[in-house]
């Protein structure tokens, strides 16, 4: 396994041991894309990009990792409220990786906005993280 899919992994059992977030999105509503009938709110795992780390003594990894809010809410309330519980939950946590070991993992930004198409709110929480190999 590699340490962006152990970390995607870590994230999502973080996530969904959460009672107060899986109150409010649901048993099965962190998923790694949207539906196209989508139940909402949820959340979804967005882009991750991936990037090397090395050090001279250490092979790492850094990933830059989005995960989206979707709600259906009239405004950002609902949304801005599950993006708060994914903040706390993740900001400068320790997770336990498969095959690897996490560093760091710190919200780098939030960004809301109303999807013109859909009209879902939408909260994008951009996240950055350094994996070494064990």
């Amino acid at each position: 396994m590699t340490a962006a899919s152990a970390l995607l992994r870590a994230i999502h059992r973080r996530l969904g041991s959460d009672a107060a977030l899986s109150a409010l999105v649901g048993a099965d509503g962190i998923r790694d894309r949207l539906l196209a009938r989508p139940e909402l709110p949820c959340i979804v795992f967005g882009e991750m990009e991936t990037r090397d780390y090395s050090t001279s003594s250490e092979a790492g990894e850094e990933h830059f990792l989005t995960i989206e809010i979707w709600s259906e809410g009239e405004g950002r309330r609902e949304a801005q409220q599950i993006a708060g519980l994914v903040h706390g939950l993740l900001h400068d946590t320790a997770l336990s990786l498969d095959g690897a070991a996490l560093v760091s993992l710190l919200h780098l930004r939030t960004r809301t906005r109303r999807e013109p198409k859909t009209r879902f709110q939408l909260a994008e929480l951009r996240f950055r993280a350094v994996t070494e190999q064990v």
